[in-house]
């Protein structure tokens, strides 16, 4: 059964370990996850991006086939299916209509007023439904922007604002992470990241997972960071073993034998991972 996020993400931030969040691209990535997930007896979140969405078909599509895999493969572990970083109200209408119980409102890019006002509209639409929202405030990068810079990052005041003025449940604040391949060494703050733990009652959420080292990640555990998003690594890892798999046989052409040369390293990553989160049930 798909759940929303909300018993999850503050049963690890009372008892101090992570949820992962594996962005899936196919149907391959999602079998894997839950496979591997399912295994280890941990809680998961699969986060669709927008792009991954529309590669896929389609939000209802996307329901369709992880609440399918879930029956077949006997998945006996909490899944949340969540939107990734879903850019308007209409997106994350569309999923939650698809069956979604968790929804991701990036309006990051706005300033914090029209912020607060785009996520609240969310936030009504998605609480009648038994939908959890995720908000961000402050500015995660890609791998264009300069990590050390910090002029975009949150503040505990605007962590308040957002909190009280939209009453979602969970929050990502931008504090040095940023999305795919990091240009140097993450620089977090960790000190930001404790004082808005401390003040605010909901999980906090760390984007751009991918690269950052096991000591930071632990770091940011003992911070409030109760959800860490990985895809960057994902892709890493699969990418290895099919790009192995078709250098090494040439003659290889059943795209099941292509894609699921990745299957490997995949599951290796995300027993890492899960390894390092400390997750548990």
């Amino acid at each position: 059964m798909v759940v929303n996020f909300i018993d999850m993400l503050q049963k690890a931030k009372k008892e101090h370990y992570a949820v992962p969040h594996f962005n899936i691209n196919n149907l391959e990535w999602a079998k894997y996850v839950l496979e591997e997930c399912n295994e280890k007896n941990v809680p998961v979140i699969l986060g669709v991006s927008e792009g991954a969405a529309k590669y896929m078909g389609g939000f209802d599509t996307i329901y369709g086939m992880v609440t399918g895999l879930i029956k077949d493969l006997d998945i006996k572990i909490p899944v949340c299916l969540h939107v990734d970083h879903g850019q308007s109200f209409d997106t994350c209408k569309k999923a939650i209509d698809a069956g979604f119980k968790s929804v991701m409102i990036d309006a990051s890019k706005h300033p914090l007023k029209e912020n607060i006002e785009i996520t609240k509209k969310v936030v009504e639409y998605a609480h009648k439904r038994g939908v959890s929202v995720e908000a961000e405030v402050g500015h995660i990068g890609g791998t264009e922007d300069n990590i050390t810079n910090t002029s975009n990052n949150a503040t505990l005041e605007d962590c308040l604002e957002i909190y009280n003025g939209a009453e979602i449940d969970a929050l990502a604040p931008a504090l040095g992470s940023v999305h795919g391949i990091y240009k140097g060494e993450p620089n977090l703050d960790f000190e930001t990241m404790k004082k808005i733990d401390d003040t605010l009652p909901i999980p906090l959420v760390l984007h751009g997972g991918s690269g950052i080292d096991e000591e930071k990640i632990q770091k940011a555990i003992s911070c409030g960071i109760s959800k860490i998003n990985i895809n960057t690594e994902l892709q890493q890892a699969w990418t290895k073993g099919v790009r192995e798999k078709l250098d090494s046989d040439k003659e290889v052409y059943d795209p099941r034998k292509v894609i699921g040369a990745g299957e490997k390293n995949l599951k290796e990553m995300v027993d890492y991972k899960l390894s390092i989160f400390n997750t548990r049930l």
